[in-house]
């Protein structure tokens, strides 16, 4: 059998500079709506059933293939077992360590607290406000955009650049469990 490309495109107006594109359900012809809405591929394929007779296209060696150490039962195999061959995880260098004591921030930009367009911030603002996933999350304020109005900022660090610019708009930086942000 022969398969036929279609090009992608049937005409081009070079004056205009036009593409007209023969697809049957082209994007720009064919709204999405429920009348026309479909599964994606493979999303209404049944479970693979093994071991149901040699109709079922899977029956007899039940799509383990003939002999070998992966066709018997009970057999299991490390995970990343590339039949012998030097595992992914063994192949790649090793670098560096895990700090299993590290503090983990969430970080806020200025940018972000400048369009909230209120004038105090404090800790239980950041979860109602979608900046923060959990109240007791500890929060960072880095220095990136700028401030246009005062706002008094309540967080648990600050970079020394946010420090500057909250306080050259006339805001405060206070750390909380301690004083305000000094811009060293």
């Amino acid at each position: 059998m022969i398969t036929v490309q279609r090009p992608l495109f049937t005409a081009f107006n070079a004056s205009r500079g036009e593409i007209h594109f023969s697809r049957r359900y082209s994007e720009e012809i064919m709204a999405k709506n429920l009348s026309n809405l479909r599964a994606p591929r493979k999303a209404n394929t049944e479970r693979k059933r093994v071991g149901r007779g040699m109709g079922s296209g899977m029956g007899k060696t039940s799509t383990r293939g003939h002999k070998g150490q992966r066709s018997r039962s009970g057999s299991h195999m490390m995970r990343g077992f590339e039949g012998g061959q030097m595992p992914l995880h063994r192949r790649l260098p090793k670098r560096g360590f895990t700090n299993i004591f590290r503090t983990e921030y969430t970080v806020i930009n200025l940018d972000r607290l400048g369009a909230l367009n209120v004038s105090e911030i404090a800790l239980e603002d950041y979860k109602k406000l979608g900046l923060v996933s959990s109240k007791n999350a500890l929060v960072k304020i880095l220095g990136s955009g700028e401030l246009t109005s005062a706002i008094t900022v309540h967080a648990h660090k600050f970079s020394k650049s946010a420090a500057e610019k909250i306080e050259k708009a006339g805001g405060k930086a206070v750390v909380l469990g301690g004083a305000v942000a000094e811009p060293k």
